[in-house]
């Protein structure tokens, strides 16, 4: 998860443009990221998957900006912060991470690989009386009268 990818690409002054015209509800960071206009930027950046209080903290922090509105930020910021946060697994490349890790836990059929393919909790909670919606079908039992 603290690995250094590039999911974003390399932001230079070739991407000005992009950010000329900045939709009226949410500012596009690339690869499919958004954050909304109307929060501080600091809940604003934990919009994207992957980011949370104390990543969101960080970036501020390493680019040296103020918990502004996200409408507020310049051009020049939004291209830094676009930077920053391309340096960090986020959004569909996380997932996809995740996938993969867990598909690797069931080809290996460890205990944990093996919880995943059933559906039940794979980190040693109880599932006597708890994990009621993890334990539960989703298929119905029996047949269903059609109607006329």
């Amino acid at each position: 998860m603290f690995g250094v990818r590039r999911s974003l690409g390399i932001v230079s002054n070739a991407l000005l443009p992009r950010f000329e015209s900045l939709s009226i509800q949410s500012i596009h960071l690339g690869a499919g990221m958004e954050i909304p206009d109307s929060k501080p930027l600091k809940f604003a950046l934990q919009y994207i998957n992957g980011i949370g209080r104390a990543r969101a903290n960080q970036v501020l922090a390493q680019l040296h900006l103020e918990n502004k509105l996200s409408k507020d930020l310049t051009k020049k910021e939004l291209i830094f912060l676009a930077d920053e946060i391309s340096k960090y697994t986020v959004g569909h490349e996380l997932d996809k991470c995740v996938q993969r890790d867990i598909g690797r836990l069931q080809d290996i059929q460890c205990h944990r690989g093996i919880r995943h393919e059933q559906g039940l909790p794979c980190r040693g909670q109880r599932t006597k009386t708890n994990a009621r919606t993890v334990k539960s079908k989703q298929t119905r039992v029996g047949k269903r009268k059609a109607f006329h």
